[in-house]
């Protein structure tokens, strides 16, 4: 899963949004230096991650994508997954996509201070880009592939995704709705707990 996914998974409790924002931003021997709430964020966005990579609906999608992306699979069905949110956003929220992520925009400005040093420099350009709702068009899209795509070692062809997304929509969209309502419970679990 990507920002916007473990955003919403985190139960809209402040403390657990910024850990699971964070937290691929961090090493394992620097969790220690934020607060237990946060840190209970950080072991939240582990456990999505873990949930969604063992997900059989995920691997189906991943397998798909294969033969165009190779390893990088995984990474470019959890880009995908934050653009198939966006397209179902009012099943799975009551809020429309525009408050909530202004909302999430303001927490992430009013305590920049409490993530780490990179990501405070950062936020403010995320927050400019909109870079929640960004995702939701081909165009942002487009962009976030592409600058995966500058970052990787290997061939990737994450631009190619796009095209993968539209011409198998609704397998994808299908393997999401189904998988998403159990990655929901499970984080509903981990923040009841």
């Amino acid at each position: 899963m990507n920002f916007l996914a473990h955003i919403f998974l985190s139960c809209e409790n402040d403390d657990l949004l910024l850990g699971n924002f964070m937290a691929d931003f961090i090493k394992n021997s620097e969790v220690k230096e934020y607060s237990i709430a946060i840190q209970r964020g950080i072991k939240l966005h582990r456990k999505i991650d873990s949930f969604t990579d063992h997900h059989e609906m995920v691997r189906q999608g991943s397998r798909r994508l294969m033969d165009v992306h190779g390893k990088y699979s995984p990474v470019v069905i959890d880009i995908l997954y934050d653009n198939i949110l966006t397209k179902n956003w009012s099943k799975y929220h009551s809020d429309t996509l525009l408050n909530f992520s202004n909302n999430v925009y303001d927490l992430l400005l009013n305590r920049k201070e409490e993530l780490p040093l990179k990501l405070q420099k950062r936020v403010p350009r995320m927050v400019e880009d909109n870079f929640l709702l960004k995702y939701g068009t081909t165009e942002g899209l487009r962009f976030a592939l592409k600058s995966m795509d500058k970052r990787t070692k290997f061939p990737s062809n994450f631009s190619l995704a796009i095209q993968q997304l539209e011409d198998e929509w609704e397998l994808f969209d299908n393997e999401f709705n189904v998988f998403f309502p159990e990655v929901i419970k499970m984080s509903k679990d981990f923040c009841d707990c």
